[in-house]
């Protein structure tokens, strides 16, 4: 008896449809018990930057401290970003500072939210 699994057509996904069968079947065909290593296979073919983007993150996040740090700075109700409360726009039938690019992404729709940012 071999160790290596060899699927019959009829226990594919167009046969039965039962996994765990096959699966059962592939353990009892091997003397280990155990299943073969299934390789995901993932590869990303565009020329995607992970690196350039973990930087740009990094120093968004730092810029966010600093603003944080400042005295007159409070949070986009919806990036959660600080900015100076003079770069805010306050939206008073919601109850939630805004920054300009949320503000343009939101347009005249209204967001209620749960809790009301102080003004």
């Amino acid at each position: 008896m071999s160790n290596q699994y060899i699927p019959d057509p009829g226990s594919g996904p167009s046969g039965n449809g039962n996994s765990f069968i096959s699966r059962r079947e592939m353990r009892a065909s091997n003397t280990t018990g155990a299943l073969p290593a299934i390789s995901v296979g993932r590869s990303y073919s565009g020329s995607f930057d992970f690196e350039a983007l973990i930087s740009s993150l990094r120093d968004l996040f730092a810029q966010d401290r600093q603003v944080a740090s400042q005295q007159d700075s409070t949070r986009c109700g919806i990036c959660y970003l600080y900015y100076t409360v003079s770069e805010l726009h306050y939206r008073e039938e919601e109850g939630f500072y805004v920054c300009l690019n949320c503000e343009r992404a939101l347009g005249k729709h209204i967001l209620p939210m749960v809790r009301r940012q102080q003004k």
